[in-house]
């Protein structure tokens, strides 16, 4: 489970290996070639990318956990708001529908009026409820069932 950069780590394990039970990935980054139009992360020249973001397409693409999904298998949960700026929401669609297309289970949830960090109550509510939900889903196990 990874937040913002933490998210991009995530996706980045599930498109490298299914050795987890579960993912939770939170206003990712999925593709770094879409970003670039979508982030007011990258709207300047910097240090950080090293020049112009659009410089190197091609590893842009090399870097972006979505190019890596062919054989993703992982069940993943992605949150998403509307109003992320930083990572734009497209980042989260662009990952629930390549995990989708290759039925890999995975489930949205999308906050309309929330922005890089869930504040709202009600939604702080709903996001924890849900995270419970998905590892209960698919992590938790019957140790009365394992000891048969």
């Amino acid at each position: 489970m990874g937040g913002s950069y933490g998210g991009y780590m995530t996706n980045w394990a599930i498109g490298h290996t299914n050795d987890f039970k579960a993912a939770i990935t939170d206003r990712c980054v999925s593709n770094l070639v879409s970003m670039g139009g979508s982030s007011d992360f990258v709207q300047k020249e910097d240090s950080y990318w090293k020049g112009s973001f659009f410089g190197d397409i091609e590893k842009l693409w090399k870097d972006s956990p979505i190019a890596y999904f062919k054989n993703a298998k992982t069940p993943t949960l992605i949150i998403h708001s509307q109003k992320d700026y930083r990572l734009d929401v497209s980042q989260g669609f662009e990952l629930f529908t390549a995990l989708q297309r290759r039925g890999v289970p995975s489930k949205f949830l999308y906050f309309p009026d929330e922005g890089h960090w869930v504040l709202k109550p009600q939604n702080s509510q709903l996001w924890y409820q849900t995270v419970g939900d998905w590892c209960d889903r698919w992590t938790h196990t019957n140790a009365y069932a394992e000891t048969k």
